[in-house]
């Protein structure tokens, strides 16, 4: 092997170690100090709220114990069912014990010994465990005919009208809450989804900003409305600095924001122009910016006429500039629309100015060509003739 060939190789070599370690060094970067890096953001990808409230006053806190329906609304399934079983369990016992010490004062108990043509207050209770049965047996309206009240003690007619009626608001409102927590529009907003990134390019002539949202189910959401917040740290000129400013971004699609024939997915957007907080950025400078884009969906329920709000939150880094959505509908042999969700958050590279400013400066200058705009630096100069020629 000659000179030059082994420098071509050892250069080869060189160039291909520097490519292994820059992308080791980013694979360590990204998996190590990702995570450290990644921005705060109010509203996760999910929807979910991302904010705590410190130093609640208890009086404050008090409230929520008053509004009790949507407080055990709130709560986690796990809670809720522990509120659940412990409200049957308690009101059970607790009337039993009551029952026990009917018997007990009336001397119903084996332990009294009670006379032949002794009549109880309550039939066959000999203890704790046949006092809580009975209760049971009273509060779910099971009755099996073992155990009955006498017409012996007021006291006992009044405690089973009690308890009867304490069951029933029990019942209506554990289970009331059950139904509601299982059929609340936060389920139904499960099957609305929104593409992973946004993106920037060109849309009509227009510089724009596209988001993808599908609905998973063939069910319609009828008066769909979709809008946006940008969510950013702003200081006013008097120098007070608002952590979370908040600015409408307007979403529209072709035929408006409102009224969404919502069967398909759809690609809304937003026009960058000199009203548009995005204007004055350009892709260069749009992963060092501080905002998150919040959008929300709004629409009601067609099966079950309850309103729902989906949202979901992109940060800088999920923005790509310069890219477009791939298609998804197809038309199938059949006459059928067919939606490939595996290209649903698919982008596509297409050519794109790198900033709004720059997009409307060209199309300014091929107006003003296309007008014919005399040029301000030019002169013109006479020249004189002379005519040498003679006749």
């Amino acid at each position: 092997m000659d000179t030059s060939s082994r420098n071509m190789l050892g250069m080869l070599i060189r160039v291909l170690t520097e490519r292994m370690f820059k992308h080791l060094r980013k694979w360590f970067v990204a998996h190590f100090f990702g995570h450290s890096r990644q921005r705060a953001r109010l509203v996760s990808k999910d929807g979910r709220c991302n904010i705590e409230f410190g130093n609640v006053e208890a009086q404050s806190r008090f409230i929520f114990f008053v509004d009790i329906w949507t407080t055990v609304l709130d709560l986690k399934w796990r809670y809720k069912m522990t509120i659940f079983i412990s409200a049957f369990l308690g009101s059970w016992f607790f009337f039993g014990l009551l029952w026990y010490a009917v018997a007990y004062i009336h001397k119903d108990l084996p332990e009294f010994h009670p006379s032949v043509n002794h009549t109880p207050c309550v039939e066959n209770i000999n203890g704790l465990t046949s006092a809580f049965l009975f209760s049971l047996e009273t509060q779910v309206t099971i009755g099996y005919g073992f155990r009955c009240v006498t017409e012996q003690c007021g006291t006992a007619i009044f405690l089973l009208i009690f308890q009867s009626i304490l069951g029933v608001i029990i019942n209506s409102f554990m289970c009331g809450a059950i139904l509601a927590k299982i059929s609340r529009p936060k389920k139904r907003a499960k099957t609305i989804t929104f593409s992973k990134n946004a993106v920037i390019s060109k849309r009509g002539g227009k510089l724009c900003l596209l988001i993808r949202v599908a609905n998973l189910r063939k069910s319609l959401l009828i008066g769909s409305h979709i809008y946006g917040k940008l969510l950013r740290t702003t200081v006013t000129p008097e120098g007070e600095t608002i952590i979370l400013d908040q600015i409408n971004i307007n979403f529209v699609v072709d035929a408006g924001n409102e009224n969404l024939f919502f069967i398909s997915p759809l690609t809304i957007y937003h026009v960058i122009d000199q009203n548009s907080p995005f204007f004055n950025m350009a892709a260069e400078t749009l992963p060092q910016q501080d905002f998150e884009l919040v959008v929300f969906l709004d629409g009601t329920v067609e099966s079950t006429s309850a309103t729902c709000q989906v949202r979901t939150s992109y940060v800088p880094e999920e923005v790509l500039w310069g890219y477009r959505f791939a298609p998804i509908v197809s038309k199938t042999k059949e006459g059928k629309y067919r939606v490939d969700f595996h290209n649903f958050s698919k982008t596509v590279e297409v050519e794109t100015p790198h900033c709004a400013l720059c997009l409307y400066n060209q199309r300014d200058a091929r107006a003003r060509i296309k007008k014919g705009y005399d040029n301000p630096n030019f002169n013109l100069s006479e020249v004189s003739e002379t005519d040498d020629t003679k006749m």
